[in-house]
């Protein structure tokens, strides 16, 4: 089987004046037979391409053996006294889904709490999310099925080791604070099917509280009345329990917050502490009675705030940490002082501040890399964080803030020699001029001459930062010559909220420009060359390899595609994605039309054009990116090949946009990726 020829439909709707047309919208309809049949095809199409690759079998136990190292998350120390209770998450050898242990101490024994390995042979449950209680006696713990990230939260007594009869569904990516008593917690959740409009059980997220032993159906709303579909609601208690903070998002460039002062009798009205402000507001820990809060309101690159909750009004705030060169990322308050992360240049910094905002000192860390988590106690001066790079997976740190001195707690053991490859970091022109950093990480000694194999990857969005993480899912690629580059694009965070803004709504073409521009760094650097190079990106990431894929399909040999939005002319249809509005826009907009269809991948492919070999992957459980997406976009592209290389579709049930994918499920995924890379780019045998 060389291609499959997908029969298309005249469907053409005029939007704001202009025809746009929809040949493959009958793809949308994920349940009919005919796109069962069809993707069946497709998934056939991939087999028979990807097993033919000789180095693929080799990929998948090396893809293995750099995996089975295990994965390790940073502990959070809960519980009064000198020795807290430390729950951690770590999964070991081929375990599908990590384990959430609990030990007593620094140096007690582990205990396991919650292993969904047990649940599922075939490791489609998944850990969703968990929070222990502040004397560390009991967790809330969240886990969905397939991929689909469907909470439901339980309740787990650490004594005893059993679960409390407590079930909520309807707990996606929940977020919760018990009382300090443990009686109960603060928590959010999503309609239930039926309680609202059909579509809109994705949308609502709502604060209740529910009381130990209580059912769920009976938990009292807090918060939310009002608000819009798309509002996303976080909380956050003091210590003594009485504020409650609440969080407000639409979008990942406005927040509004509200606290409510729950020792008030009745049902109290939330206080407004900053509402209808176009910039954002985190609420990132309460000490003493007083909030503390991370924004970008008049400090692009933040700065840290201090609020009152007996007189919340702007003239009263205090400022703590003032905005500097380098991006404030996150403060956790910790035996009395307060732990600043930063990024200087997208690679993590940690200093310690005094409570009034003086810095006392910078924590050495190992190397270029990022810092995942930062958890203490308010009455214990012992700070936790993970620390990885590109070349070394993760190393927990435990740094004594009273002595400044930092120990190894636990760390994962290296399947790379760090000291065969380099990690450089360059800087770049886009389209407009603008300077754009970028890592490289190659073996040691590369010869610039325009044979290397290169992997451009890039995401470009949301205001997330793509930093330096442990690389084994390219660990292959780079282990036979090839160069990995990262570059951090406009739209992500790493340089402040310009930065993001500069890639957002109708600048999001920057974000392109600036993918493209690395692509021809690389080329015209002699790092590598046009039939040695390939991009890859997932999610908003999977958008832009299919926007500059349509645009600029001379420029590159392969694509892999993951996840994509691929129509943006309808995306907001279709599962949570109306949340993505205030990044994106809608084409319900006429001017925000205007820049989507000028851009919308599936509405710029080209008959008659020799594409790049194109890999494109989905998952039938995704609840955030409809498939829908990768199979309109990957019916388009095979009409309109012109070319050699093969667009293929893989589309994976049970797994759903990425989050809790079971490890042999990764693997898999990843050694298809590989293997398309090494037969594309004529890469050798691991």
């Amino acid at each position: 089987m060389a291609t499959i020829l997908t029969r298309s439909e005249p469907v053409q709707e005029t939007i704001h004046g202009v025809k746009v047309a929809d040949p493959y919208r009958w793809l949308e309809h994920g349940d009919s037979e005919e796109v069962r049949w069809w993707t069946a095809q497709q998934n056939r199409l991939l087999r028979e391409t990807l097993d033919a690759v000789p180095s693929r079998r080799g990929l998948v136990d090396r893809l293995w053996a750099l995996h089975q190292i295990g994965a390790l998350d940073a502990p959070v120390p809960k519980g009064k006294g000198r020795a807290p209770r430390l729950f951690y998450s770590r999964r070991e050898g081929q375990q599908n889904q990590p384990v959430l242990y609990v030990r007593e101490g620094l140096h007690g024994a582990d205990r396991v709490l919650v292993d969904v390995n047990a649940l599922a042979a075939d490791g489609t449950q998944a850990l969703d999310w968990w929070y222990p209680s502040e004397d560390g006696r009991l967790l809330a713990y969240g886990v969905s099925a397939g991929g689909s990230e469907e909470s439901t939260l339980r309740v787990h007594d650490v004594d005893t080791g059993q679960d409390r009869p407590d079930l909520i569904p309807w707990t996606r990516a929940c977020s919760l604070a018990w009382l300090p008593s443990g009686r109960g917690f603060y928590y959010t959740r999503y309609p239930a099917p039926g309680s609202v409009p059909t579509g809109q059980e994705q949308y609502q997220r709502r604060v209740f509280f529910h009381r130990l032993g209580s059912v769920a159906s009976q938990d009292r709303l807090i918060f939310g009345e009002g608000l819009g579909a798309s509002a996303w609601t976080s909380v956050l208690l003091s210590p003594d329990g009485r504020w409650l903070g609440i969080e407000v998002s639409e979008g990942p460039a406005k927040t509004e917050l509200f606290l409510i002062d729950t020792k008030k009798p009745g049902a109290p009205s939330p206080i407004p502490v900053v509402t209808g402000r176009p910039a954002i507001f985190y609420l990132v820990d309460m000490l003493d009675d007083r909030l503390y809060v991370v924004s970008n309101e008049d400090a692009p690159r933040y700065r840290l705030l201090q609020v009152d909750p007996r007189k919340p009004q702007r003239q009263h705030w205090k400022q703590i940490i003032a905005e500097g060169k380098d991006t404030l990322e996150w403060v956790a308050a910790v035996g009395g002082k307060l732990a600043a992360l930063y990024l200087k240049d997208a690679s993590s910094r940690v200093r310690v501040f005094s409570r009034v905002g003086k810095l006392e000192h910078e924590i050495k860390l190992p190397g270029l890399g990022t810092v995942t988590g930062l958890h203490g106690r308010h009455q214990a001066r012992e700070l936790f964080f993970g620390f990885t790079s590109f070349l070394t997976p993760t190393a927990v740190v435990r740094h004594d803030l009273g002595t400044g001195r930092s120990t190894v707690w636990q760390k994962l053991a290296s399947p790379i020699d760090p000291e065969a490859f380099s990690v450089e970091q360059v800087r770049y022109p886009s389209k407009d001029g603008t300077l754009v950093p970028m890592f490289l990480v190659a073996r040691k000694g590369l010869v610039r001459d325009g044979r290397a194999p290169a992997l451009l990857y890039g995401y470009g969005g949301f205001n997330v930062n793509i930093t330096p993480a442990f690389a084994a899912a390219v660990g292959p690629f780079i282990e036979q010559g090839g160069v990995f580059a990262v570059p951090n694009l406009r739209g992500g965070g790493e340089y402040g909220e310009t930065w993001h803004r500069a890639g957002m709504l109708g600048q999001k073409q920057n974000v392109f420009d600036d993918f493209i521009a690395a692509a021809e760094f690389l080329i015209g650097e002699k790092i590598t060359s046009r039939d040695r190079l390939a991009i890859s990106g997932r999610s908003n990431g999977g958008l832009l390899v299919a926007a500059v894929l349509t645009q600029r399909p001379d420029l590159f040999h392969a694509a892999i595609c993951g996840v994509p939005l691929t129509d943006m002319v309808r995306y907001h249809r279709f599962r949570i994605a109306r949340l993505w509005i205030p990044e994106y826009g809608t084409a319900e907009d006429p001017e925000q039309f205007k820049f989507l269809y000028a851009y919308s991948p599936y509405h710029h492919v080209k008959d008659g054009v020799a594409y790049p070999a194109t890999l494109i992957f989905t998952a039938g459980s995704d609840t955030r990116v409809d498939p829908l997406h990768a199979r309109k976009f990957a019916a388009r592209l095979q009409a309109a090949q012109s070319g050699p290389g093969p667009i293929l579709l893989r589309l994976e049930d049970q797994a759903g946009h990425g989050a809790g994918k079971p490890l042999g499920k990764s693997i898999e995924q990843y050694a298809d990726e590989m293997a398309f890379l090494f037969g594309q780019l004529g890469v050798g045998t691991p």
